[in-house]
């Protein structure tokens, strides 16, 4: 369940990795496509960490990464740093699902990092806020 693009030696398109999304696909390219037309985000196609978390796509601005999502068997997660003050300004207003992923983050000097596996519309709408939070930072 939620298995991610591992074969390091054959490169996804795009295509291939909406797809593989399968019942999130729309909502994989919803994202992609506000993070491009919102922060004017260049997307590249990686295989950034390692055989764990496999091929995705890296959004950047001016070198600065804003998140990389990794599409999944019918979902996608998005891997993005807040600082703990971000996190704050929006944790009342973030389903609870959403605040459990913050209550787990991985620490990270000032904040962390959360793995947001987005599987419905809801949680795609949690994670554009915080995106919005997090973007902040790209304009400083």
């Amino acid at each position: 369940m939620y298995e991610r693009m591992l074969n390091k030696q054959v490169v996804p398109t795009i295509e291939e990795m909406t797809s593989y999304c399968g019942v999130n696909a729309e909502l994989f390219t919803m994202l992609n496509q506000w993070l491009s037309n919102q922060y004017c985000t260049l997307q590249e196609t990686v295989f950034p960490y390692g055989n764990h978390y496999g091929w995705g796509i890296a959004h950047r601005s001016k070198k600065k990464l804003l998140c990389n999502i990794f599409p999944e068997d019918n979902a996608f997660t998005v891997m993005v740093r807040l600082s703990d003050r971000q996190f704050a300004s929006v944790y009342g207003n973030m389903q609870k699902y959403t605040q459990e992923y913050m209550d787990h983050k991985y620490p990270c000097g000032d904040g962390g990092w959360i793995h947001y596996r987005v599987k419905c519309k809801e949680h795609l709408e949690d994670i554009m806020k915080l995106l919005i939070v997090e973007s902040v930072k790209l304009f400083l």
